[in-house]
């Protein structure tokens, strides 16, 4: 079975955006970002994979969930697919741009991911956002943050899960990466 992983960079604070879903406050030190594309090749954008030189293929991921918010920067820049070498889900009740590679899942998002997750292939990356995160909390495998030297003092939290139900974790890896970003490895306890 396939897992769904929440890989995502948060601040020390615990949030993944400012309040207006600015991400440019963390840090894109090149040797950190070579670090986390040398681990995952396959979660750096397409438009940004010739100008880094990211050529490896996919070592974990085939597909990539995600919300509006996160899919939209890609929308914002013409594209209408930032990662056209996975499948896509975006979990949203907005029209998008026809692209053979993006799926629009509407409804019931967690029911169509667990039916995902016992299809054959690699593992799933749920890149974002919060709402989405907080809507997928019982079908994720395992959480990943990339905890960045940054204090955000409000924004988007890591999950929205609406304060329902306390979920236990355990701490599966910790790794230092270069410019001070610490990859936090959770798996369901």
């Amino acid at each position: 079975m396939r897992d769904l992983v929440y890989y995502v960079a948060a601040s020390v604070d615990g949030f993944i955006a400012a309040a207006d879903g600015d991400f440019s406050v963390f840090p894109q030190h090149p040797d950190t970002l070579q670090a986390l594309f040398d681990l995952y090749p396959e979660t750096c954008p397409a438009h940004l994979r010739v100008p880094l030189q990211i050529t490896a293929p996919a070592r974990r991921f085939d597909t990539v969930v995600m919300g509006y918010r996160t899919h939209e920067p890609a929308l914002a820049a013409g594209l209408t697919s930032a990662y056209p070498h996975l499948r896509q889900l975006v979990a949203t009740h907005r029209h998008l741009p026809p692209d053979p590679t993006v799926e629009t899942v509407r409804g019931d998002v967690a029911a169509r991911v667990a039916r995902l997750k016992t299809e054959p292939g690699r593992d799933i990356w749920l890149c974002g956002g919060a709402d989405l995160a907080g809507r997928l909390l019982d079908v994720i495998d395992e959480v990943q943050v990339k905890v960045s030297p940054v204090i955000l003092g409000d924004g988007i939290p890591l999950f929205r899960t609406g304060g329902d139900r306390p979920r236990a974790l355990a701490l599966a890896d910790s790794i230092t990466l270069p410019g001070g970003v610490l990859l936090l490895t959770y798996r369901k306890a």
